[in-house]
């Protein structure tokens, strides 16, 4: 592009690009949109939004991450009637402060990427979430703590923080040396979120140690935890991408669609979401079968735990017209585990309760005491299960010969696992044709 050129685009009050000029077309291919599509350049799309909303003219930079360079634009923003005209008077194209062409890099980027944790952050640098992908990250900060209380970030070599300059230039940022309160070395990494209003309302990114260790003589067996993280990463972009496409698709976001053509796409995002699970399932049980795997021990309320699982299941089971009974919310047990991975046992063994309750039935959810051991209990109307299949159903792979239902046959052998390593266990009480009882019981506080 030539200093004087000036770029052009039409933004339609649903924030959909109806045309663009090669440059911004190509910008929006590269963040996974087409012109026709919802823009998918978010601080472009965040300024059309307020321009059109404010319905005055607005001009501001605008720093976009391009898949080989960063891309300084100045953009106007023009509302004209139920459309934003924006035009593009500079664009210039300079390389990433933090180079993407060094391979050692990216291969120790790759390498750290399993033992890293995801955060995210509101505009006054507090967590909202904090979510270690493998179990050699313990101790996480605590969601409503400062970001900044748990590391103590250091300045690059122009004197600057990559964090605090992507805050105030609402960007993109990588590289941000830190240490953790756990003394490790990280690189932090982030992408803006913006509100409807355009307003910033936070950032999402990736924590990754600095320091791996590789072996000294590696073999198969030593080698495999890593080609499951890469195979791990390589699955959920594409597999998420095909879900999200799939969905704009049966859901008809981009125009009316023959309702046979709807459907397909539907089958397709559930089966996006089948694989996506047993990509999950394969990366926890690469991290449980590992003979250092631990857990961190906390004080949870597992009645609090059945609670916010049989909320994040409410709408599956809704879809079956399943109703969850979940504890009162005056209902407290207070027990030791970790939170994160106790809650992943109750989704499981509801979700697994919903899956195989016929439709119109009830699944409850109960805590209870027995002696020193804090139990939560899920009962389901279902077909049952066979006294000599009882311990079956917790082995890998194992799935009692069931195909109409989906899943992985990974999910109770995870969370045995799991209740084991937090010091308690998951039972299974049942028998043909009465339902089941899934029991998961941790020590008390």
């Amino acid at each position: 592009m030539n200093a004087s050129e000036i770029l052009r685009a039409t933004v339609d009050a649903d924030g959909r690009l109806l045309s663009a000029d090669g440059p911004i077309a190509r910008l929006q291919a590269q963040a996974g949109g087409v012109v026709g599509g919802l823009l998918a350049v978010p601080q472009l799309a965040a300024l059309a939004r307020l321009a059109g909303r404010m319905n005055i003219p607005l001009s501001r930079p605008v720093i976009a991450a391009g898949p080989v360079s960063d891309i300084d634009m100045w953009v106007r923003a023009q509302p004209r009637g139920p459309k934003v005209e924006l035009s593009v008077v500079e664009w210039r194209e300079r390389p990433p402060r933090v180079s993407l062409e060094d391979k050692a890099a990216r291969d120790a980027d790759l390498i750290a990427a399993g033992q890293g944790w995801l955060w995210q952050i509101d505009p006054q640098l507090r967590l909202v979430i904090a979510d270690a992908e493998q179990s050699a990250v313990s101790d996480l900060p605590k969601p409503g703590s400062r970001l900044t209380a748990w590391f103590a970030m250091a300045a690059d070599a122009e004197g600057d923080m990559p964090i605090l300059r992507a805050f105030a230039e609402r960007r993109s940022f990588a590289g941000q040396q830190a240490r953790g309160a756990d003394g490790r070395e990280y690189a932090l990494s982030g992408l803006p979120m913006f509100e409807v209003n355009g307003r910033l309302s936070g950032y999402r990114g990736k924590a990754l140690p600095l320091i791996v260790e590789a072996p000294s003589e590696p073999n198969r067996g030593e080698a495999l935890p890593l080609f499951g993280r890469r195979l791990d990463r390589a699955l959920r972009q594409p597999l998420g991408r095909i879900i999200a496409n799939a969905d704009t698709i049966s859901n008809q976001l981009e125009g009316p669609l023959r309702q046979d053509y709807a459907a397909y796409a539907a089958d397709i995002a559930t089966a996006g979401r089948h694989l996506m699970e047993l990509v999950d399932d394969l990366a926890d049980l690469q991290a449980i079968d590992r003979p250092d795997f631990e857990v961190s021990v906390e004080d949870v309320d597992v009645a609090d735990l059945a609670r916010r699982a049989s909320g994040l299941l409410a709408v599956k089971a809704a879809d079956r017209s399943i109703h969850l009974e979940a504890p009162g919310g005056e209902a407290l047990l207070e027990a030791q585990g970790e939170f994160r991975r106790a809650l992943q046992v109750l989704v499981n063994l509801i979700g697994n309760a919903i899956r195989y309750s016929p439709e119109g039935s009830v699944v409850r959810i109960g805590v209870e005491q027995v002696d020193r051991v804090a139990r939560v209990t899920v009962t389901d109307q279902g077909q049952g299960i066979a006294e000599e299949d009882r311990e079956r159903i917790f082995d890998k792979f194992e799935r009692l010969g069931r195909d109409e239902a989906g899943g992985s046959g990974l999910g109770l052998y995870i969370s045995r696992r799991l209740a084991r390593a937090m010091g308690g266990d998951v039972i299974v009480e049942s028998e043909p044709g009465k339902g089941a009882k899934f029991v998961l019981s941790l020590p008390l506080k």
